[in-house]
């Protein structure tokens, strides 16, 4: 497994004199450490597949540079980086066992038989593949096969990092959990470097350590679930993460206040400064507001409907033409279709043309 530096790190598909705006990695510097867990999210052509495919070597970048353990590895060839990687979809041999299919990759480079033998009993074990190493993979569920695709890249101890392109897309949802919590386990057990694209923030937040959030080529914030969740630094992330996402609404922000469609809301933290003629708007997560009834000191909202998702219900609201989300309190009933809003100022966050204001506590 190796540390992994990316060093202004950027891609253009259309050569590297192209402008910066068109590139489908923008430029990025960031370290990834020996064994960790890490997802790179975000919904499609925002740059994921094309960081991969730098680390991997399917790709050249235009311009930057990428170490493996400190040493400059931009302009070596896939083989040469010591990488494995799951693809989208299985890719197995069909006409050999399962067995076969897992020692593919350690024979292939001459390792000892009893190596082989023993580390394909490993992954065969991790992935439950143990009833099935001497039947061929022909006539397998597509499931199966993705566990074998997955045994293949895991079964090499020596590997820098194992990198996966969204490997769950084509299995039934209903086992996507047990493969989830399968590589997760894996990663424990193993301890490789591991990167995981994928547009599905419960595959990325069940399974890895560290998220990179990417939008329009950017990365946009990197952290564990928690931070990304609790303070987003930027707004796509808070709306990205969540489920519903968080509500961004304009306002006017001075001092400790904000004042949104006339009403004033308490804020935790002090804004005296905030940048000139920046779009400045007020973040906040449906969790961290009540729906209450229609009050004179709070922020009147329109009831469009309300959902019940078994453990909250969620208000769906409008103020004016902006949609929002706030949890309905248990027993509460509200006559009308107003309602009132209570927020938690520990949780309203500000925005300054997109980007977290830290504000003086």
């Amino acid at each position: 497994m190796a540390r992994i530096d990316l060093v202004d790190l950027a891609h253009s598909y259309g050569g590297k004199n192209a402008p910066e705006e068109s590139f489908a990695l923008k430029p990025v510097t960031m370290t990834w450490r020996r064994g960790g867990a890490y997802a790179l999210l975000g919904p499609s052509g925002c740059g994921k597949t094309t960081l991969l495919n730098l680390i991997s070597g399917i790709v050249t970048p235009s311009r930057g540079k990428i170490l493996f353990d400190g040493v400059d590895i931009t302009t070596q060839s896939t083989e040469k980086r010591n990488i494995a990687q799951v693809f989208q979809f299985p890719v197995i041999y069909d006409t050999m066992t399962v067995g076969q299919n897992l020692a593919f990759p350690l024979k292939n480079r001459g390792a000892p038989k009893r190596e082989i033998e023993a580390r394909v009993a490993e992954i065969a074990r991790l992935l439950d593949l143990t009833p099935y190493l001497s039947r061929k993979a022909m006539r397998l569920t597509a499931d199966a096969k993705q566990k074998i695709s997955l045994g293949r890249g895991l079964v090499r101890s020596d590997v820098a990092a194992v990198l996966f392109d969204e490997p769950l897309t084509v299995i039934d949802p209903e086992l996507k959990w047990q493969l989830r919590s399968k590589l997760k386990a894996l990663h424990r057990d193993l301890d490789l470097t591991m990167i995981y694209v994928t547009h599905d923030q419960t595959e990325a937040l069940t399974f890895a350590d560290t998220v990179v959030v990417m939008h329009d080529g950017r990365v946009v914030q990197s952290g564990t679930p928690a931070e990304l969740f609790d303070r987003p630094a930027h707004t796509f992330v808070g709306y990205f993460i969540g489920s519903p996402g968080m509500n961004i609404v304009p306002a006017e922000v001075k001092g400790r206040q904000a004042r949104i469609d006339g009403y004033t809301i308490a804020l935790n933290r002090s804004y005296e400064r905030l940048p000139a003629g920046a779009k400045i708007e007020v973040g906040v997560r449906p969790e961290f507001v009540e729906v209450a009834p229609p009050a004179p000191d709070l922020l009147a909202a329109n009831i469009e409907r309300i959902d019940d998702l078994g453990r909250v219900r969620i208000a769906r609201l409008r103020i004016g033409n902006i949609k929002f989300a706030a949890r309905m309190p248990p027993g509460i009933s509200i006559h009308g279709d107003v309602a009132g809003l209570k927020f938690d100022p520990a949780h309203v966050h500000v925005y300054a043309d997109s980007l977290l204001v830290e504000g003086v506590a």
